[in-house]
């Protein structure tokens, strides 16, 4: 990396994306004010034409190659171990920001050395009025550990219209657009490579409340997300990465005291929709739920050291987003209790 250290560095994170950087990396570049930040392309052992695309039309962008592919979770942790800014942003591939869309967030983590991570509002790069899914104006989990956004409740994305404008303390953010204090996500051993993608963030954002720090909505910023570029919703790896990777995550960060309980809660939760699936004649994706309990049970003995806290049981209370959702109809974060 150059020695030029600034404050931020903005790391996408990059493998045979040739297309998205052609179409998303310039509002990046144009954008992102160069007194305080350096926008770094990690490249993950691309094979296509990415790496000729950074050097001839994009000169000011810092390229850091791997040998390889080591997928979303390591290749960030290699990179991030390789940065020395203080701020790491990080940023997706099919990401478009706005002007100076950076400052509010540096600023917003500079005057609260409490608050470890933070993110931008996110907007839907393809109906622009909309919130994005992953993320929209900050994240929050329920009792048994279902996401939620301001903006977004399971599939129904609220039209912006400036009611999440404030700065927000939320459980997690987005990895969409995910700043970070370096030397914490560090220390707190980044992404967990196993979970290969999805609630990789969540997790995260989990370890960082558990070290006693804050995680903050920060919507003076704005961007826009493509989303779903790797997964459909409907795909059953999708499916099979979720069930599995919220499983885990339970199961690393609850207590003693409260894991079992939550996870046989989960088990039942989860057989209802293994059965929905199985009567709407959805086999795959009925089988991708059997396959994460099954995989869940062979991957959780890796997980041996657990917390003291439950911040899943504690104040704030949470509520049951499925009662909320499917029974009261509350389908807006607003509608939801404080």
């Amino acid at each position: 990396m150059n020695s030029t250290i600034k404050p931020v560095s903005v790391i996408i994170l990059n493998w045979n994306g040739e297309k998205l950087l052609r179409e998303f990396l310039p509002s990046v570049v144009r954008h992102t004010p160069t007194d305080i930040a350096t926008v770094i392309v990690a490249d993950n052992g691309s094979t296509d034409g990415s790496i000729a695309l950074i050097e001839n039309e994009f000169p000011s962008v810092e390229l850091l190659r791997f040998d390889r592919n080591y997928g979303f979770a390591e290749g960030y942790n290699r990179a991030l171990a390789q940065c020395q800014s203080p701020y790491t942003v990080l940023l997706n591939s099919d990401v478009a920001v706005t002007d100076d869309w950076l400052t509010p967030l540096y600023r917003y983590m500079q005057e609260h050395p409490d608050v470890a991570a933070s993110q931008p509002k996110i907007l839907s790069y393809r109906n622009p009025e909309y919130f994005e899914y992953a993320g929209a104006a900050g994240g929050y989990i329920d009792r048994n550990g279902y996401p939620y956004c301001r903006g977004r409740i399971f599939s129904t994305l609220e039209k912006d219209e400036h009611q999440y404008d404030s700065p927000a303390s939320i459980f997690w953010a987005t990895g969409a657009a995910l700043m970070v204090r370096t030397d914490i996500y560090n220390r707190l051993g980044g992404l967990d490579p196993d979970f290969f993608a999805h609630m990789e963030e969540i997790d995260l954002c989990w370890r960082i409340h558990l070290a006693g720090y804050h995680i903050s909505a920060v919507p003076q910023s704005k961007v826009y997300h493509l989303g779903g570029g790797s997964l459909d919703a409907s795909n059953p790896k999708k499916t099979y990465l979720n069930f599995r990777n919220n499983l885990l995550m339970l199961h690393k960060n609850l207590p003693d005291s409260t894991r079992r309980t939550t996870l046989l809660r989960r088990r039942l939760l989860d057989t209802i929709a293994w059965a929905k699936f199985m009567a709407t004649f959805d086999f795959r994706n009925a089988a991708a739920i059997w396959h994460a309990h099954r995989d869940f049970a062979k991957m959780r003995s890796k997980y041996t050291s657990h917390p003291e806290i439950d911040l899943l049981h504690t104040a704030p209370k949470r509520p049951n987003i499925l009662i909320k959702y499917y029974l009261s109809r509350n389908n807006k974060f607003s509608q939801l209790p404080n």
